[in-house]
């Protein structure tokens, strides 16, 4: 595509322009003067694709006769014994000519048994072109395209022609002896026109401005507002992220969340800014390895990878590690060069010009780098990279340096010889921990500081309660949603290894819905159901709760934590107990019974 990069035009400026110029060309070729050669895209190709290649074109199982039609190096070579069936510029001496002008049944072309028949004006053309010199082309999206001369608008013409694509349209319909449509209503106008550039329907304030403005000009000062919209820019981003087949999840296995969207970000940003083609596509394809890239032309890149990917047990790495490179080829293959290249991983392919080491070839250069075959089923596979957001990029590299030069002084303090011996001073003048933080974003701060049964003893932060065998309503039940997280803390001392209820929304007996934190035998335990049966799962964990020391713990539960697929106890930190709940709960926990702690509904703890 060497045309591509002397383009200096958006990416759907540049769709644009190569459908124009093409549909051009074959309108051309079709109407109106000759060119001065004929196509072998537009006129010739058809017609052997038709009536010849089944039996000489690229599919090397069905080829009669070792003779290929398709090349220009095949079906103008000499075949052993046999001239070349075309010989450029002289028809009288091209087989191919002879054949399919005979009369004879058992030479002419196609042959009967084959129930095709070249027309006359097909024979005719087929002629010419050798006549011509028998001038092969490429695939059309290999070609650079061209523009054509643009037809004179003459006659009524003139009054409706509103652009050069006009005058293509009215010659056709000239030589189909077809009128035009009338101009279509100014609201339907509008309301097409933006549907197409936003996807969306014009707001009836900007129907009511557009159908009261006469002007000529109206419609293109409508197409202009439209193309400088964020929605304009979305709309392109969308078709094209859709081509490159974008997902914000992995695609195989649990198909989990992928954090790849401010690739999907840049690709709006390019088309807002009408990027040059050339650059949209070097910084998708490799925008991280340009000389000293920038933060948004490695995020371009996340172009590879947004194909699907697995991290599913009995996967074999070297496997899926050719299958990635494979979807490259063809993504990239499809959406940039307009071939389906997908056929050449098996065989040469039998119709567009791609070759089964030049379908390798293009693999090897996709394999060229360091992503794991297996994705982890995490949002942010390795290698990843941090994007602030925009608002925060100036303040992030000031942070950043802070923390590098932060960790770097950590670095050297720790190989200091009087920090251990600082430290150990530290731990024998230091009494209790600094004064509980106030977090006024939980939904539930319960000091626990006041009288609450008999007695009360010295707490970490100061005064606590003590479970005496009396349940203390905290608040209203607490659900367990399947899209929902919670989380619950707790600082808790143990007078010996005690058995009963800690922390529950649950009903008496543990019947119905509900869950609930519990000790048994100083174990913590956890335990959920959903009355039903579908769910009802309980956990304990092996280590006991040592007597008379504070402990940390937390019961967290959080459906969209990609860490863990359950849900969970810890205890100082370490994860000890959990439900064997999946996080993405089946159904929802949804209690009836209020928060309390110390026991469940109308029953005393322990």
């Amino acid at each position: 595509m060497d045309c591509l990069p002397k383009m200096p035009c958006s990416p759907w400026a540049t769709a644009a322009q190569m459908t124009i110029a093409l549909a051009a060309l074959s309108l051309s070729s079709a109407h109106g003067a000759a060119p001065a050669k004929i196509e072998y895209n537009a006129e010739i190709q058809p017609i052997l694709a038709d009536n010849c290649f089944s039996c000489h074109g690229p599919d090397s199982a069905g080829r009669k006769a070792k003779l290929r039609l398709d090349r220009a190096e095949f079906a103008t070579a000499v075949r052993g014994e046999h001239a070349p069936v075309v010989v450029p510029g002289k028809p009288a001496e091209s087989p191919l000519v002879e054949r399919i002008f005979s009369n004879d049944t058992e030479e002419i072309m196609p042959p009967p048994d084959s129930h095709k028949t070249l027309k006359p004006e097909e024979k005719a053309l087929l002629k010419k072109w050798v006549a011509e010199g028998a001038h092969y082309q490429e695939h059309w999206s290999l070609l650079a395209p061209t523009r054509p001369t643009i037809p004179a608008k003459v006659g009524a013409v003139q009054k409706w022609s509103r652009n050069p694509i006009d005058a293509f349209v009215a010659q056709t319909l000239t030589s189909s002896g077809l009128k035009p449509s009338r101009a279509e209503d100014s609201a339907r106008l509008l309301r097409r026109v933006t549907f197409d550039l936003t996807g969306l329907p014009p707001t009836p304030e900007e129907l009511a401005a557009f159908v009261r403005d006469p002007s000529p000009a109206a419609y293109d000062r409508a197409v202009d507002r439209l193309l400088a919209t964020d929605a304009c820019a979305e709309q392109f981003a969308r078709q094209w992220l859709d081509a490159i087949r974008y997902a914000d999840t992995h695609g195989i296995h649990i198909d989990n969340y992928r954090s790849i969207w401010p690739f999907r970000d840049w690709v709006v940003g390019a088309f807002r800014q009408n990027m040059p083609f050339d650059q949209f596509t070097v910084e998708q394809m490799a925008g991280d390895l340009l000389p000293n890239p920038t933060l948004e032309q490695k995020v371009a890149s996340g172009f590879n990878r947004c194909l699907p990917t697995t991290s599913e047990g009995g996967a074999i790495a070297a496997e899926y590690e050719a299958i990635y490179a494979k979807d490259r080829v063809e993504t990239m293959s499809t959406v940039w060069l307009g071939l389906t290249t997908g056929c050449a991983a098996c065989h040469d392919h039998k119709f567009d010009p791609v070759s089964t080491k030049d379908f390798y070839s293009l693999t090897a250069f996709f394999r060229n780098n360091t992503m794991p075959a297996m994705d982890g089923n995490v949002s942010d596979t390795r290698p990843n990279l941090f994007v602030p957001a925009v608002g925060d990029r100036a303040k992030s590299t000031v942070l950043l340096a802070e923390i590098d030069a932060a960790k770097e002084a950590m670095k050297a303090r720790a190989g200091e010889p009087a920090v251990d011996a600082e430290f150990a001073q530290w731990l024998e003048t230091a009494t209790t921990l600094t004064a509980a933080p106030v977090d006024r974003t939980v939904k539930l701060h319960v000091p626990l500081d006041d009288a609450f049964g008999p007695g009360g003893v010295e707490g970490v932060y100061g005064p606590a309660a003590k479970i005496t065998g009396l349940e203390r309503v905290l608040g209203s039940a607490v659900p367990f949603l399947r899209e929902g997280s919670e989380s619950f803390g707790l600082l808790v001392r143990l007078d010996g290894t005690p058995s009963g209820t800690l922390l529950s929304s649950y009903g008496e007996a543990g019947k119905g819905t509900g869950w609930e934190l519990f000790l048994e035998n100083g174990k913590i335990g956890l335990h959920v159901a959903d009355g039903t049966g579908r769910v009802d799962a309980r956990g304990v964990a092996n280590a006991v709760l040592a007597p008379g020391k504070w402990h940390h713990v937390l019961l967290s539960f959080d459906a969209a934590s990609l860490r863990s697929r359950t849900i969970e106890v810890f205890v100082d930190g370490k994860a000890v107990a959990n439900s064997t709940v999946s996080a993405h709960l089946p159904v929802d926990i949804v209690p009836v019974a209020p928060l309390r702690l110390g026991g469940r509904t109308s029953e005393t703890g322990g």
